[in-house]
């Protein structure tokens, strides 16, 4: 992933920038500071790949702005090895943050246009995210459990499907973590479940955003 040094410079702001925000894990900036966000986004948008702003990818989708993907990715506190399932892998940018991170991630678009185009660049680019297109609200079920769910879209419920993929907690290992944001088409709050056994869930609800709504495949 060769770069020229101007996106390098404009990365090291920006990491610079999501620190004063509030995002405290440095795992998470550093791997904010490795992504090229620039090449997730359309050539002509590329002088503005490093703006803390979300910026359009097509199809009326969006790739969401750094501290969007910086602070669920903080929420869901990935670790290396972990099994990470994303719904809405969109431009691929949150995919590639966790790849940097360490975790195996696992990633649904059901828009198939999108999804050919980014699971080509993360191949291209070195992320190994398996990929799939399909219907995010049912889950991928065949390669859970998961150590962690991300959403990438607003809900306005809770999907079941999601709640029962996350980890049960064993000897071993504790429960998986679903960050989702949950609200209406104007706004959401971000909420972290967490599985407490093979029944009970634990809901923390924090900060205020807006994302493009989710819904099923058509």
């Amino acid at each position: 992933m060769n770069e020229d040094w101007k996106f390098q410079r404009r990365r090291s702001k920006l990491v610079d920038l999501l620190r004063e925000r509030g995002i405290e894990d440095e795992r998470v900036l550093v791997s904010i500071n490795q992504v090229p966000r620039h090449l997730f986004v359309d050539e002509a948008l590329r002088a503005r790949a490093y703006n803390d702003e979300a910026l359009p990818i097509g199809m009326k989708q969006t790739i969401s702005q750094p501290f969007t993907v910086a602070y669920q990715t903080m929420m869901l506190a990935p670790q290396p090895g972990e099994r990470i399932l994303e719904i809405g892998t969109g431009s691929g940018y949150q995919a590639a943050v966790l790849c940097e991170i360490g975790a195996r991630v696992f990633t649904i678009e059901r828009l198939r246009p999108l999804y050919e185009r980014t699971s080509q660049l993360l191949r291209v680019l070195g992320y190994k995210a398996l990929c799939r297109c399909g219907d995010g609200i049912q889950g991928w079920e065949a390669v859970g459990p998961f150590d962690g769910i991300i959403v990438t879209a607003g809900a306005t419920i809770v999907p079941d499907k999601l709640l029962q993929q996350l980890r049960i907690p064993d000897a071993e290992n504790t429960g998986g973590r679903l960050v989702i944001p949950v609200g209406n088409r104007d706004s959401q709050r971000m909420n972290r479940i967490t599985r407490e056994s093979a029944d009970a869930y634990a809901r923390e609800e924090t900060e205020g955003f807006r994302f493009v709504p989710l819904i099923g495949a058509s």
